[in-house]
């Protein structure tokens, strides 16, 4: 299945930017960039037209940065 779900939890209600970037650090995909209620809150990823390996995912929120790697198999 080439989609995945990145899930994330918000302390408070804010503006939200989640970025993908592949492996060479190009940003391939902007998934967020909104104002969100805090809480638990998730975004699909569809990554079909992508090629198979590593990218990295950028949550930003409040000033705040969260870098996670994500494997794309197909």
């Amino acid at each position: 299945n080439p989609s995945t779900t990145i899930g994330f939890a918000l302390p408070a209600s804010g503006n939200v930017n989640l970025v993908v970037f592949d492996i060479l650090g190009r940003e391939v995909a902007t998934l967020l960039n909104k104002e969100m209620e805090s809480g638990f809150q998730s975004v699909v990823f569809d990554a079909s037209t992508y090629a198979a390996g590593v990218y990295f995912y950028k949550l930003s929120f409040n000033g705040k940065v969260v870098t996670k790697k994500l494997t794309l198999l197909k």
